[in-house]
């Protein structure tokens, strides 16, 4: 059972921990680090012959294109994250199509190819932006794994399905990959991503994994941010339990994932949602 590997192309400033005291006109003034932190995790990969799917914000792809296109010829799945890091549930449906249009449009245009998948800045996926599902269908979009089933203070449709599932869109079908949980005492926790992954105990994470994939025969889905493996980035001013929820085991991270890609399969989601036969086998990445 191969399970999806994920990673979030974007800048260590683009976390929602500092959307309330940064504005995005001071984004370009901020030193920049996603270049650095994102050839440590392709250098981890090639080491141990993984590949993965990297959500691209169009962002960094119109300021970092040989990046990008180091990712592509590397064998990775490029995937978008959208253009400027707002979450859906600030957003209109014009300027979430605007958004969407423009990054995946600047990814292709670097990459020379199509992008099918998306992820939501911040998960922004909820029951009230339900509709952003038709707008990705109608900007070209096969996939996405923005909704994640679990209660939580930003993000989360409790009730949504655990696994890939297709979903009606009025722009036709689109497949949803949810980040993954596991379902424990009539609860479902997440785990195996971001902060849950930096905070859990390793062990806790390889027990879920093997649940998922094993006992209950899914694939999972795993996702982190190159920042993540950068515990020397800047410091930004946000208050102290966003602080900690951003920076906590930061140290630990790259250790953790390196053991992670050791003990279990992965594969690019793309292709692992072509294995479970929702997507077409040789979809092009």
């Amino acid at each position: 059972m191969k399970s999806a590997l994920t990673f979030d192309i974007e800048e260590y400033f683009h976390a929602e921990a500092f959307a309330g005291g940064l504005n995005p006109e001071e984004w370009p003034s901020l030193p920049s680090r996603v270049n650095a932190s994102t050839q440590r995790l392709l250098d981890l990969l090639d080491r141990n012959r993984v590949r993965a799917t990297f959500f691209v914000l169009g962002w960094v792809a119109e300021r970092e294109p040989a990046l990008v296109r180091e990712i592509a010829s590397l064998g990775h799945e490029v995937a978008c994250h959208g253009h400027g890091h707002r979450m859906i549930t600030r957003l209109t449906r014009r300027e979430l199509a605007d958004d969407v249009v423009r990054a995946k449009a600047t990814i292709e245009d670097v990459i020379g190819r199509p992008v099918h998948g998306y992820r939501a800045p911040t998960f922004s996926i909820v029951q009230e932006t339900l509709w952003s599902l038709d707008v990705l269908a109608e900007a070209g979009f096969r996939w996405d794994s923005s909704i994640f089933p679990i209660v939580h203070d930003r993000y989360g449709i409790p009730d949504a399905p655990r696994f890939p599932h297709r979903r009606a869109t009025s722009g036709g079908e689109i497949i949803e990959f949810p980040p993954s949980t596991i379902e424990v005492m009539g609860r479902r926790l997440p785990v195996a991503g971001g902060g849950y992954f930096r905070l859990l105990p390793y062990r806790m994470t390889r027990w879920a994994l093997r649940r998922i994939t094993e006992g209950e025969g899914q694939p999972a889905m795993v996702y982190l941010h190159p920042w993540e493996l950068d515990p020397e980035q800047p410091r930004l001013a946000a208050g102290a339990f966003a602080q900690v929820r951003h920076r906590i085991n930061m140290h630990k991270t790259e250790a953790r994932l390196a053991r992670l890609i050791d003990e279990f399969e992965f594969a690019p989601a793309g292709e692992v949602l072509a294995s479970a036969g929702l997507l077409p086998v040789g979809e092009p990445r």
